[in-house]
């Protein structure tokens, strides 16, 4: 073969590359072919590859502005807290009396979205297969499903994943990073997508604290460091306590009342 095609770089180009250099079926080198070119091309790729999320999104933020209805893309790794955040969520909002659902996002099972209906949320469950996140398609399919009452906020729990979910639009008016205090303090650097999109990231399980090697002022740092105006919530949920839920649920609404 005279031609390979080399990887996407970060540019959005494809780099094709002219070889002079064959081998016979044994591996034995050849002498080149007649018309086979030492060079290097540069091939732009004018696809946009997320322009139909991108659409579908757009239309989802606006048909849920219309029936003033706040939805808020939760993100986080597997294990960070999403769900246990949102199980301690649902008591708190009923009783002031808002409005809410969850679009619960996970590969497989509904083990999730059962945890977030004992405590008395609705929810519906989105199941990505061998996805690895919720995209914009989904989601709009998901809500009108759930059917979200005016004036209400939607949850949606993406699937655990710091990489993927941060790159798709989901129709959100606010996007949240949850990350627990396990994970350690380079992970703002290390999947700085996630944090450089998020509206807020929430630090979960600082209860744990005196038993992890984390320093939390170096983690808010590094958070800082991508997304300078980030606003920063430490909180702990448990069985047996929930600091930080209150102003959560605050942000929560003083997000729903945004205009």
């Amino acid at each position: 073969m005279c031609t390979t095609r080399g990887p996407e770089g970060e540019s959005g180009h494809v780099l094709v590359r002219e070889r002079s250099d064959h081998h016979d079926h044994r591996g034995r080198a050849l002498a080149p072919r007649e018309g086979c070119v030492r060079e290097v091309r540069t091939v732009r790729l004018e696809r946009e590859l997320f322009a139909g999320n991108t659409q579908v999104a757009a239309r989802t933020r606006r048909l849920l502005a219309d029936i003033g209805v706040t939805m808020v893309n939760l993100i986080g790794a597997p294990g960070a807290g999403k769900t246990s955040l949102l199980e301690a969520t649902v008591p708190r909002l009923r009783a002031a009396g808002v409005a809410f659902a969850v679009l619960q996002g996970d590969q497989t099972t509904d083990l999730d979205a059962k945890r977030i209906g004992r405590a008395g949320g609705r929810t519906l469950q989105v199941n990505t297969g061998a996805g690895c996140h919720l995209d914009a398609a989904m989601v709009a399919d998901g809500l009108s499903a759930l059917a979200p009452e005016p004036g209400s906020v939607v949850f949606v729990e993406n699937v655990g994943n710091l990489v993927c979910p941060a790159l798709y639009d989901l129709g959100e008016l606010a996007r949240v990073v949850v990350m627990s205090v396990t994970e350690g303090e380079d992970k703002p650097l290390k999947y700085a997508q996630a944090f450089r999109a998020a509206d807020l990231f929430v630090l979960t399980k600082t209860d744990l604290l005196p038993h992890v090697e984390l320093d939390q002022a170096a983690c808010v740092a590094n958070a800082r460091r991508v997304n300078s105006r980030l606003p920063v919530l430490p909180l702990s949920v448990t069985r047996t306590r929930a600091d930080g839920i209150d102003a959560w649920c605050a942000w929560v609404e003083r997000t729903a009342r945004r205009p």
